[in-house]
Formats: C-alpha cells, structure tokens, sequence
C-alpha cells in the first residue's frame, strides 16, 4: 500500500550519503563525482527537480563535481530546444554544473566497447524481427529462448555490425544483442539490445551515425568515460544494476562508478510522463509545456513558485527507496511558506464592486502609507491613494447576508485597510437588477482604526481607489486534474477525461492600486486577502496579467 506524504512531518532522511561516506572511508573512490543525465526529449518536471537537487547537492557537499549529461541517444526524438530548456531549469533551480556534456560525445568511445564486445564472443548480431526477440525473451516466470543467432561468428558478427554503420541494412533489419544469460531470472540480462539502426540525422552528430547505443549499453560507459563515481539515479533502475555493473566489468573498466537508487518523485494531482504532458501540449489542452498547471519546471517557474520554495520541498520529503506518494498540498505549504516572508505586498481588487463615499470631500484624496512587506521593515513603506470612490470585492457586499457576515452590509460597520470606518447608505443597480454601485458613508474620525467612542468592527475590507487604479488580467489557477493519480489511466487519451474543468479562471478586469505599476515578469506579490499572484510573461506594458501562484489557505481539500 502506498504511503502519502501530507505534511511537513515527512522525516528527511538520505541514504545515499551514507553509501558514499562508506565509499570513501575505505578508498574506494578518492573523490564524488556525479552528474545529471536528462534525455533532451521534452521539458523537466517536478520529479526531475528532485533528481537535480539530489545530483548537484550531493557534489556540493564532498566539494566534487555534477556534470550536465544530456542523454541524446535517440536522434528521433531529441531536440535543441529541450537542452536550452533543461540548462535554465537547472540554473533557475540554482545549482550550476561543472561540464555540459553529451552522451553523443563519446559515440566513438561506445562504438569501440561494442567491437570489444564482439571481439570477446559476446555480442552477436540478430536478424529476428522485434516481435521474434520479444517472443524469445520469455517473462518474468518464464526463461528466455537463445536465438538462432545466438552462436554466430565472431568475424561474421563483426562483418554485419561494421556494414549496419556503414548504412547498408534498413531500420530494424538487424540489432547487435549482448550474450549473456537467456535463462536470468533478471529478465535486462537476457541478451539486451544494445545497438540498433536508426536512420536519423542527429541533432549534433548530423549523418555520420546510422547506428545508435542503447541507453542501458552507453548509461554505463558515459559515466565511466567521463569519471562518475557514484551515478544516482531513480528506483526503476535498480533491476537495470546487475546489466550496468555487467557492462563495465567484461570491458574492464578501472574504478567503475557505483548506481545507487532512489524513489522517484510521485506527487498526487500532476501528471509528469513527457509522452502525456506532449499529447495535453499538441492537444491544445494547455497552452504549452509553460502552462502554470503544469507540473514541469518552467510552468512551476511561470506560475510564480520561488525555487527556494521548490528545493525546500525535495528537502521536506528527504532521500529513500520507500515508494511514497507526496499531497500536492505540501508543495503548495512550501512556495506559501516562502511567499509569505519574502512577497511584498499590494492591494488588488479581483472582482470589483464600486463604492462611492458619499460625505467624504468631492476632489479629495490622502496617500496612506503602508508596509512594502512587514515581514521585513528594512524594506520601508509605500503609499496607496485614498479617495470619494474606491473598489471593493463584491463578496465584501451583501444586501440580505447570512449569519456571522462580517463584511459590508445594512447592518454592519465595517474597516477599510488602513483607511476610515464606513457604513452602508444605499445602492444602485443596472436594469437586470444587478447591484453597480453601492453608496456609503464614512467616519472622518476613525483613520486608521481608532475612534473617539473607542467601538470596535470585526470586518476590514481591502480596496483600490477608483482614480488611482489600473486594469490587469488575473489568472486564477486549481489543479488540472480531479484525480490523485491521473497517469494510473490506460493509453494517452483517457486522463484528458480527468481534467479538471475550472483549473483556470480568467478575470479581465481587475483593479489594482497604481503603486504596484513598473512591475516586470516574475515578480511576486501577496495581494492582500487573495493569495500571491506572479506577473505574467503575457504582460505588456500597457497590460499587466498576474498568475495566482497559491491562495492563501490550503481550500482544495474542502472542495474535493
């Protein structure tokens, strides 16, 4: 049964600096080397923000070295955008690497261990089509079958795999396959692929290659070339181990990294498999691998979560093999944590409501001084503008409210942050009956919350003066799916059913008070009652768009 982190209880513990602490206590290695080995295919998610951190972190503190490797063995695939992609994650993350490498740089060096290989007696080249080599390699309770070209020639193997590179066979008419054991209970040693064609100009190598490595085959042989002492990576590799140590011991490889496991990163409500995030991108169901429903990095950055808050989260749920799954909701406590102590303050009106104060003095206005951020005073003040028309929330106006409503009504007095007490007088409405303005009264004598008869209200309302406000799209973010785990669904096309039909609400006309005008994108704020919101690369300068990052209490639970 699978654990669920919810909360900040989650015991950080780290297991793999145990295995290197031993490592080098007995000399194994004399240094940590490790590195980070995206396959250049698509956009990082938040799992592999764990893998960076895990990666990076684990170099910085033995004072070694993280190297970026980016895994480009599959030319049909891969692309130049996914690797400028993947350096601004890793870097907005804030980790920096020592080399930027690409498996592609050591094609000469794999080629070379594949001929070693041969030459040993054991790789063969094999003509089975894909459905034979399946049907040949038994299952998990069943030993394989040796293909018919199990015992081929070494020269004759040589011979076929030197004129696969030269271009003369077609895609997939032959694979050179690793001898090893097609009775292993280990169904990865059963004579592994680990060439095959694939005609493909490559993103780097152009048309010099017709001949590709396999991940399991040039996994190994990259970390050993490039002097990886520990190669960390995530739980599904732990079967794929015996191949990989396989590999670098019948090459003779000196001092051969040592792969340790961990637990990937499975985070409920997200959905983080590069094949389905393609297909909501190319389905149009997002606006693109940015969209702030996302679980990719960039949509994570965009959204406006400080990446502080992200590395404070993969610290939060520590380093194991226990298959866990992590609420959404600790994420979130994270980035609302951070945003909390470090987002300046603003006030915003989502859904404005205007209010005219009917006894308080045609053509005036006072600026009132308020705290950039009270979390830290070093910041100082700034001023917002007061004057006869502000804007509410209509949530803050009720005509007939129920019990317990604190805020603006017949009934009731009510603050205005940091401003004056005022009472309701009357209302206008618009032919449908709609109210549109609501007409009130203020008390000249209560600035700031303090009046001569010493009363007290329970409702403070925040507002935007009418004459001093400028218009912004708001962009009000949930969940994208209604699920816990929508990747559990069979194919590509089932989860799109499980969307969540109000993740975006889109409000066009927002007031803001002028104060926050300047701002560019990325810059957080807490608009005060709302939640903290980011501005928006769609923002112009005669435009601003804001993206809700988190409101400012956990309120999924309750709606789900």
């Amino acid at each position: 049964m699978e654990e669920i982190i919810k909360n900040e209880e989650a015991i950080a513990s780290n297991f793999i600096h145990d295995f290197i602490d031993k490592d080098l206590a007995e000399g194994v290695y004399e240094k940590v080397q490790t590195r980070f080995p995206p396959e250049p295919n698509g956009y990082l998610h938040i799992g592999h923000a764990k893998a960076i951190c895990i990666d990076f972190a684990t170099a910085e503190k033995y004072g070694g070295k993280c190297n970026l490797r980016l895994d480009d063995t599959n030319p049909t695939k891969e692309d130049v955008e996914y690797v400028d992609a993947i350096k601004e994650d890793i870097k907005w993350l804030g980790f920096n690497w020592d080399n930027v490498y690409f498996a592609s740089d050591y094609f000469d060096f794999i080629y070379e261990c594949a001929l070693k290989l041969i030459d040993k007696g054991l790789a063969y080249v094999d003509e089975s089509t894909p459905e034979q080599i399946k049907e040949m390699r038994g299952t998990l309770t069943e030993a394989g079958i040796n293909s018919p070209y199990r015992e081929r020639p070494i020269e004759e193997t040589k011979d076929l795999f030197k004129r696969m590179t030269a271009g003369e066979f077609e895609n997939g008419a032959m694979v050179l396959r690793a001898k090893i054991d097609m009775a292993s209970s280990n169904i990865n040693m059963r004579d592994p692929i680990i060439y095959r064609i694939m005609k493909a100009t490559h993103h780097r190598t152009g048309d010099k290659w017709c001949v590709y490595p396999m991940y399991d085959f040039a996994h190994p042989l990259s970390d050993a070339k490039e002097g990886v002492t520990h190669s960390l990576c995530s739980l599904e590799f732990e079967n794929h181990r015996p191949l990989y140590n396989w590999f670098l011991e019948v090459l003779d490889i000196p001092t051969p990294p040592r792969q340790i496991e961990f637990a990937r990163m499975n985070v409920n409500y997200t959905l983080t498999s590069k094949r389905k995030c393609l297909k909501l991108v190319n389905d149009g169901l997002v606006s693109g691998w940015d969209d702030p429903r996302m679980a990719t990095i960039c949509g994570m950055r965009r959204r406006g979560y400080p990446a502080e808050a992200v590395r404070n989260f993969v610290d939060k749920i520590g380093v194991s093999k226990a298959y866990s799954v992590i609420d959404y909701a600790l994420l979130e406590s994270c980035v609302r944590d951070y945003l909390n102590e470090n987002a300046n303050r603003a006030m915003a009106v989502l859904r404005p409501l205007k209010v005219v104060i009917d006894n308080y003095p045609e053509g005036k206005t006072e600026e009132i001084s308020v705290d950039i951020n009270p979390n830290k005073p070093e910041l100082g003040k700034t001023t917002v503008t007061f004057s006869k028309e502000i804007y509410i929330e209509q949530d803050d106006f009720m005509l007939d409210p129920p019990g317990k409503y604190f805020r603006l009504c017949p009934a009731k007095e009510v603050r205005l942050k940091s401003a004056y007490y005022i009472k309701y007088a009357s209302h206008e409405t618009d032919e449908d009956g709609n109210i549109t303005v609501v007409h009130a009264t203020y008390d000249p004598e209560s600035f700031g919350g303090e009046t001569a008869d010493g009363r007290k209200v329970k409702g403070t309302l925040h507002w935007v003066s009418a004459t001093n406000s400028i218009d912004a799209e708001v962009r009000l973010y949930e969940r994208l799916f209604n699920v816990p785990n929508p990747s559990d669904e069979e194919g590509v096309s089932s989860f799109a059913d499980n969307l969540n039909p109000n993740s975006l609400t889109v409000l066009k006309n927002c007031k803001l008070d002028k104060a926050i005008f300047g701002v560019k994108p990325g810059e957080t704020f807490q608009f005060m009652r709302q939640g903290y919101f980011c501005v928006d690369k769609d923002s112009t300068e005669n435009k601003l768009v804001f993206n809700r990052t988190v409101a400012l209490k956990d309120s999924f639970q309750k709606k789900a």
